[in-house]
């Protein structure tokens, strides 16, 4: 276990030697750093502080920063919005994440927005992107295929509840109430799960609260989001359409999204 990601971060590894399985944590412990430096909206030299800092103009990015980039924007616009990672200039403005400095940015943009090309982006118009709602998921799923890369048969990454298992592991998985009790889930197979907990209005509970910007006209609600998917990206990303949408449609549009919302003892 390292601090990484702004949580903790469990690895843990099955190989045939315990030199592979070595190799392996080392490996996926590399691969979230990885994620992390090129990613992080606090680092002032990352690619995502470059990109927001230069609205207008193409910044050339690392493979991995656009690759995370391509899926933002496609769960952005899947989702009409209820995923947005453009909503950094608002959280900006309330003190939420540090300004790094460049044009005044827009509370929030579109997906239209972000420009991909061939090694760099660009910025239409000044918004500040972040990528907290879905890197880290992204960090689990890289370790995981580092490690499977190097032989490890089975294991699973756990980055501040955003779990992915693979190969043969049958995972207990519990999950913490917004009263602190923890509810058992279920076991977890081959896949992921991940979690948002948006606590009461004014609530002072929250160890690490989570910023989630609802569309407008819409507030987040009240909960413990939890979402299972094939991939950890997905999974992070969902539970903030879970968070944000409306409660008749919440688990059809999960599902639409290829997500599964989860209550207790539905993991298994």
């Amino acid at each position: 276990m390292r601090p990484l990601l702004g949580t903790y971060v469990e690895v843990a590894a099955r190989a045939d030697s315990q030199a592979d399985a070595e190799r392996g944590l080392r490996l996926a412990f590399e691969a979230i750093d990885e994620v992390q430096g090129h990613m992080s909206f606090h680092a002032p030299a990352s690619d995502l502080t470059r990109l927001n800092r230069a609205p207008g103009r193409d910044v050339v990015l690392h493979p991995l920063t656009l690759r995370v980039l391509r899926l933002a924007r496609a769960a952005m616009r899947a989702s009409g919005g209820a995923f947005d990672c453009t909503v950094g200039g608002l959280l900006v403005r309330q003190g939420a994440l540090p300004d790094h400095g460049g044009p005044a940015p827009l509370p929030r943009g579109t997906d239209a927005d972000i420009v991909i090309g061939r090694g760099r982006a660009r910025l239409r118009r000044p918004v500040r992107l972040t990528l907290d709602g879905i890197a880290k998921g992204f960090a689990v799923d890289h370790a995981i295929r580092r490690m499977q890369g190097c032989g490890v048969a089975s294991g699973w990454v756990n980055a501040g509840g955003d779990l992915r298992v693979f190969g043969d592991l049958a995972l207990p998985v519990h999950r913490r109430e917004l009263d602190g009790t923890l509810q058992p889930l279920g076991t977890l197979r081959d896949a992921a799960v991940a979690s948002t907990r948006v606590s009461e209005p004014g609530a002072a509970d929250e160890s690490f609260p989570a910023c989630i910007v609802a569309p407008p006209a819409r507030q987040a609600q009240p909960g413990v989001w939890t979402v299972l998917a094939r991939t950890a990206w997905r999974a992070d990303a969902l539970t903030k359409v879970a968070a944000t949408a409306v409660a008749s449609e919440r688990r059809g549009r999960i599902e639409q999204l290829g997500g599964s919302l989860i209550e207790p003892g539905g993991c298994a």
